[in-house]
């Protein structure tokens, strides 16, 4: 199972909802579910509905970027967003497309 650490933020858009698909560097990692952790006590359980891998343009596209970055306004503001966290975007990107199990939150 995959188990993520995420800055204040982006846990806050996943715990409210407003993010769906993470999208981390790598190949995909096994599991069906995933697991975001930030600080000692703040967990999002969620179930992996997809992955996705590609590189970076195929797996972060107008279709996805709202679900990725819920605060960009466009595909080129979720782009500079991704680079401030990761500042190549060649290799492998995969996408996790999941949904909260609310029980497990915390």
């Amino acid at each position: 199972m995959p188990a993520f650490l995420t800055k204040k933020e982006i846990h806050d858009w996943i715990r409210t909802g407003k993010k769906t698909i993470e999208l981390r560097k790598g190949k995909a990692q096994n599991g069906n579910s995933i697991t975001f952790l930030n600080g000692r006590n703040q967990m999002v359980k969620a179930r992996i509905l997809r992955k996705r891998e590609g590189n970076f343009k195929d797996v972060l596209t107008a279709a996805t970027y709202k679900r990725i970055v819920p605060t960009a306004r466009n595909l080129a503001e979720a782009i500079e967003f991704i680079k401030q966290i990761y500042p190549s975007t060649e290799g492998t990107f995969t996408t996790y497309e999941f949904e909260i199990e609310k029980e497990k939150q915390s």
